[in-house]
């Protein structure tokens, strides 16, 4: 199965500051701060939902082909994702701005200050999936990630009009896209990915309920946090599947993204949708096991292990069957 998958590309430039910001504040001059905070530490990590995605698949032994815009300062993380088994080819360099960068400070009291620069993410507009689909002799899937929102109308609109499957998974752009649009970024998906208060949200602003959703697209995918996910379609509840044990809680951020990965080489390989929602999870606890959302390891022999742990013999041996050395 080919897989494109679409969305942000972005590094994560992470601080601590060793106290409290509200120390700093002063109640009656808040329209005119104008503060500096001595950090202790920083950590620049890779990140933004395409690319994280992408990188889970090859993980698994898929190599998955990532559609982005980056910046030119691109190189090491393009290096990176080719190394891990991402094909980048079709990424888009912008000759003017740099990757996009998330820029976070956190306090003492988990406060945080933060910002985002989109940066080339915008130039995800201008992108065209056909001549893609041309060059690798067509795509069986497109994965609509969290980007620029032109971009994502764009690119469902496009599988639509070429009859190329897509999954869409709106995730952080939900907040500030319009009902209208989510209509537009979620009718005809093959898959709908959501975890349980994006699935509220997306009803809320569409104004779809869960039945009218499930009319609309092929398969809903639902994470549920620490009660694992659900799998659903027209005609019922295909699977739900529980959370495996962590051997530890490192970091979260990330830990969809995986899930995603997981459930999409799931469908590749052909397994049904209880394994590709167990294999997604089990994607997943490697992440929350690890702080950065690509600096885990996948070792094949400890993860059908652990898979069978969770989820019992038979299923990691059906695993097992169709799991690819990355």
């Amino acid at each position: 199965m080919r897989i494109c998958v679409t969305g942000s590309v972005a590094t994560d430039h992470l601080m601590t500051f060793p106290g409290s910001f509200t120390d700093s504040l002063v109640a009656d001059q808040l329209h005119a701060i104008s503060l500096s905070f001595l950090v202790d530490d920083l950590q620049v990590r890779r990140g933004g939902v395409g690319a994280n995605i992408a990188f889970g698949l090859a993980s698994l032994g898929v190599r998955p082909i990532l559609l982005a815009a980056v910046g030119h300062d691109f190189a090491d993380y393009r290096s990176w994702l080719d190394r891990h088994g991402v094909d980048t080819t079709a990424v888009l360099e912008s000759e003017v701005a740099h990757t996009a960068r998330f820029v976070c400070t956190t306090d003492t009291a988990h406060n945080q200050i933060a910002s985002f620069y989109p940066g080339a993410m915008v130039e995800a507009r201008n992108i065209e999936i056909g001549p893609v689909a041309d060059r690798f002799g067509g795509l069986d899937l497109v994965v609509v990630g969290p980007n620029d929102p032109e971009a994502m109308l764009r690119h469902t609109e496009e599988c639509r009009e070429r009859g190329i499957a897509f999954a869409a998974d709106p995730s952080q752009q939900l907040a500030s896209m319009e009902g209208e649009a989510i209509r537009r970024l979620i009718d005809g998906a093959a898959y709908l990915f959501t975890n349980e208060y994006e699935a509220a949200l997306t009803e809320q602003k569409t104004g779809w309920s869960a039945s009218e959703i499930l009319d609309r697209v092929g398969v809903r995918v639902t994470t549920l946090g620490k009660n694992g996910a659900k799998v659903e379609s027209a005609a019922g509840e295909l699977a739900r599947v529980a959370v495996p044990a962590e051997r530890g809680l490192a970091d979260p951020t990330g830990v969809g993204d995986a899930f995603r990965a997981g459930y999409l080489a799931g469908v590749g390989w052909g397994l049904s949708p209880q394994r590709s929602a167990e294999l997604g999870s089990m994607l997943a606890t490697l992440v929350i096991e690890t702080v950065g959302t690509q600096e885990y390891e996948l070792d094949h022999a400890d993860f059908q292990d652990r898979f069978a742990e969770a989820y019992g013999h038979a299923a990691a041996a059906e695993l097992g069957a169709v799991l690819q050395p990355a």
